[in-house]
């Protein structure tokens, strides 16, 4: 059969090789497409059992999509709150081939009555195709508003940053970073290790926790989950939590994911008590000249179109969500 559906929490292990083989040829695949972060995130926060689509062709598994199934809503697995790109994996050429047989998958299956297929950029081939086969296959489809994902190309070293950002933008980050400098005599960046993580994530969370309105309340339910991905990533070199510090003093943190050739920024945080000398600005812009310093071509700012993410050059990247309904 050219469909087999697994739902099986063991997938991600008995799986992994494909999954990574058809991740790494697909252009349009993040980290967060990766079996090891989806594993985790459904150890965390799954109901159930996952429904793992894998589409073969000749024998051969040609393309992968994770779904999750919650009180008839059907998406893809990775969760609206944590996962910023989800979707199918696998290489351009067999889109067509792919989104066909999901498609045609999911609507021969009883245990849906709506779907939010979330996390899809605009840009990318993957919305177009899934629409079609959604339509081909009698489900009715609409492409629909998810968020903006602002994205930093970057050149090949800070000065060339600089002198591509708009004048206003560049003095902006140099007025910003030498007022920090004029409070404390010693402002340098903080990594996290293995052994100061747990109680670097105190301070991190202690920051969410003393910022008003709704990102106050954020790490209700989802410090466990952060502080898993610190665990497991952090020795890999691919979970970081960084805190720019004034006079041995944490005044913003960042938590980011170094990824092949990019740097994604997951969450930050800062202590208000500073907020005058704007230090998640000052952190954002040193973060921004470390991923340079480290040969990274693009700093991805993932979804939240907040204005302090332009101020550094970046540029709007749109992100639909795909909804189903039977006919």
């Amino acid at each position: 059969m050219p469909l087999e559906w697994i739902a099986d929490p063991g997938v991600f292990a008995a799986h992994r090789d494909d999954w990574e083989r058809l991740r790494s040829a697909d252009p349009e695949a993040t980290f967060f497409h990766t079996p090891r972060f989806l594993e985790l995130y459904w150890e965390e926060f799954g109901e159930g059992a996952p429904q793992v689509a894998i589409v073969t062709h000749g024998g051969e598994p040609i393309g992968l999509c994770p779904f999750e199934v919650r009180h008839g809503l059907l998406s893809f697995l990775g969760g609206f709150e944590v996962t910023d790109y989800m979707g199918p994996v696998g290489r351009t050429e067999d889109r067509a081939r792919i989104a066909k047989e999901v498609m045609a998958g999911l609507a021969a299956r009883d245990d849906w009555d709506r779907a939010d297929l979330e996390g899809l950029p605009e840009a990318g081939s993957w919305l177009g195709a899934l629409a079609e086969a959604a339509e081909t296959a009698g489900l009715a489809a609409e492409i629909a508003d998810d968020d903006v994902a602002p994205m930093l190309d970057l050149p090949v070293g800070w000065d060339a940053y600089l002198a591509g950002l708009k004048p206003r933008q560049r003095h902006e980050i140099r007025r910003k970073e030498r007022r920090l400098r004029e409070r404390f005599s010693e402002v340098r960046l903080a990594r996290s290790s293995v052994e100061t993580l747990a109680p670097d994530l105190d301070r991190f969370v202690e920051m969410h926790r003393s910022s008003e309105g709704p990102k106050g309340r954020f790490m209700e339910g989802m410090e466990p989950f952060f502080r898993r991905l610190g665990r497991e990533l952090l020795p890999e070199g691919v979970f970081r939590l960084v805190f720019l510090e004034g006079d041995g003093e944490k005044l913003a943190g960042v938590v980011a994911f170094r990824f092949e050739d990019e740097l994604l920024l997951y969450n930050s945080a800062y202590d208000s008590a500073h907020r005058s000398v704007a230090p998640g600005m000052v952190l954002v812009s040193e973060i921004v000249k470390e991923a340079i310093g480290e040969g990274c071509a693009r700093l991805d700012m993932l979804k939240g179109d907040l204005g302090y993410k332009y101020r550094f050059g970046a540029r709007p990247r749109v992100i639909r969500r795909l909804l189903l309904e039977r006919r």
